[in-house]
């Protein structure tokens, strides 16, 4: 296990594996920093419910641009240019919960409590990781992301309270969401998820992760007063 810190003029030094690793994790990381606002803005922006609304809608996709700019200086620094992800399709997004758009406020509203939620797991990954100039840039991330999955909590919540129609559509945001977020820590016993641990670029496996995420969020899911979804049904990485 590799227990070293590393700075970014130490980078050149390191094993190959290291850099190649880190270099994905980066990429995809920002990646999914921008892929958010490419899912919602279009369409969340003006379908927004009040003037507040629309203003935390577009607060928070300037927010995840900003996480983006930081996670892409990390990388430009070490020789890895991101910048293609600002301009992909989403259908061509590293992760499947970033494809496609985000069309009712219900789901805007799960988007956020479930799969934000998930984004904090990947960036607290990297908390006392071994490459130091990316865990510098996590304290504000981190505390912009909390309030990310707060407000889609909320917003979950005051939908769950205007009648069972409304329940409904939340019902069937939470189904599609919950597993595209489990899906999101990828395969369990990934042999490249044990190159990043042994290189202490991350904390946990993939499955340990995910375990800790259902044993959050299932508790939160029942005081909501719905039902969780079967965790397996249309999963693609088990």
């Amino acid at each position: 296990m590799f227990i070293e810190k590393i700075e970014l003029k130490d980078l050149d030094k390191m094993d190959a594996e290291y850099r190649d690793l880190l270099g994905r994790v980066l990429t995809i990381q920002a990646d999914c920093e921008i892929g958010g606002p490419h899912l919602y803005v279009e369409t969340m922006l003006p379908a927004a419910p009040s003037k507040l609304d629309q203003l935390i809608v577009a607060r928070t996709a300037a927010e995840e641009i900003d996480h983006f700019r930081k996670i892409a200086r990390v990388a430009g620094d070490m020789g890895v240019d991101v910048s293609f992800v600002l301009s992909q399709p989403n259908e061509k997004r590293f992760v499947d919960s970033f494809r496609g758009l985000i069309t009712t406020w219900e789901d805007h509203a799960v988007f956020g409590f479930l799969i934000d939620r998930v984004g904090r797991y990947q960036l607290e990954e990297f908390y006392d990781c071994s490459y130091l100039p990316l865990q510098r840039i996590l304290p504000d991330i981190v505390t912009e992301e909390l309030g990310h999955i707060e407000y889609g909590y909320n917003k979950t919540l005051e939908l769950m309270s205007k009648g069972d129609e409304q329940k409904e559509r939340v019902q069937k945001a939470i189904d599609y969401w919950y597993v595209r977020a489990l899906d999101m820590f990828g395969h369990s016993g990934s042999k490249r998820a044990e190159r990043y641990l042994y290189w202490g670029l991350k904390r946990r496996s993939n499955e340990q992760a995910r375990e800790e995420y259902i044993r959050e969020v299932n508790p939160i899911l029942l005081s909501l007063g719905v039902k969780i979804p079967d965790p397996l049904e249309g999963r693609r990485y088990i």
